[in-house]
């Protein structure tokens, strides 16, 4: 706490994407758009899985539990990004910094355990589709969602504590779009050479045994698929997890670069584009590839289309009768 008050800084300025007026107009419209496709993108596939009882497997209620954090964690960087777009001072508070960091990681973490059992989940089915339904059973998988949403909030618990008792005396520019850990330790007022080798350990530890996780899964998977006799079998197999993969490689591509790749970490203006990905894009195309690529998905969106017609003439013919 000592450090804490002896910290002059109230506030950090956001250098953000561009300091030209022209541009940030430009991204303002590029980003609201990436945005308005996010929440409806997201909200439509929850509604989907909710009213189509045959999306009732493991894998659609781990997908909607997916969109779900997607709807969280585009909530957390976009809303404010866009506002800097439109002002002169892209100012963010000390607090308000501290708590995007923190459900940034949070979030970002949740999101990786939640890919991992989605691979566990493909693997079960794959691998043991005989056993399937007792082992990922509706009590295993709330659990299982449960503790992705608790490990993700214990994840970054050491590295923002480490953060936030760091002593901040100015400058106060932060050169990226948010309040990320490597912009800030290098306003730091002390050497945090220390800090910057637990942070990297930390993320470390979740990003790549998340991923290893996710990687022994799929070996099992080719394994078995490889197995299998016929070529039909074999691709209805591999389609069921083609989602997934896509997905998976989107996102672990650009966390990984971000905050495991020691050779990047002082490249800001590269890790902003990187950022982009994994905050804003990665979002938005996950309902457009699980759309696109799950034919049960594109049945069941036909279904609810086709009946909400339907309902709609019944309502139109209705008040013509009436008057």
């Amino acid at each position: 706490m000592e450090q804490r008050n002896s910290s002059e800084v109230s506030e950090f300025l956001l250098l953000g994407l561009s300091e030209v007026k022209e541009v940030q107009l430009i991204l303002f419209f590029i980003f609201i758009f990436f945005y308005s496709l996010i929440l409806p993108g997201n909200i439509l596939i929850i509604l989907t899985i909710w009213m189509d009882r045959q999306l009732g497997s493991p894998m659609y209620f781990f997908l909607a539990s997916l969109a779900f954090l997607d709807i969280c964690y585009s909530s957390v960087i976009p809303p404010k990004m866009l506002v800097d777009f439109l002002s002169q001072h892209k100012t963010i508070s000390y607090a308000g910094c501290m708590s995007q960091l923190f459900f940034l990681h949070f979030l970002g973490a949740a999101e990786c355990f939640l890919l991992a059992i989605m691979a566990y989940d493909r693997y079960v089915a794959i691998c043991y589709p005989l056993r399937y339904s007792i082992i990922m059973n509706k009590r295993v998988c709330v659990l299982l969602v449960i503790g992705c949403w608790a490990g993700g909030c214990l994840s970054p618990l050491v590295a923002a504590i480490v953060v936030i008792n760091l002593p901040f005396c100015g400058p106060n520019v932060i050169n990226h779009f948010f309040c990320d850990i490597p912009p800030l330790l290098s306003l730091a007022c002390i050497d945090t050479s220390v800090t910057q080798k637990t942070v990297f350990l930390l993320s470390a530890m979740v990003i790549l045994s998340t991923f290893l996780s996710t990687v022994v899964s799929y070996i099992y998977i080719t394994v078995t698929i490889l197995k299998i006799p016929s070529s039909h079998g074999r691709h209805k197999a591999f389609s069921t997890c083609a989602s997934h993969l896509t997905v998976v490689s989107l996102y672990y591509g650009t966390v990984i670069f971000m905050y495991v790749s020691p050779t990047t970490r002082s490249s800001f203006n590269m890790n902003k584009i990187i950022a982009v990905v994994y905050s804003v894009v990665t979002p938005m195309l996950n309902p457009m590839i699980y759309t696109l690529r799950n034919q049960d998905m594109k049945t069941a969106l036909k279904k609810i289309i086709l009946k909400m017609n339907v309902n709609r003439k019944d309502l139109e013919l209705s008040k013509e009768f009436h008057l």
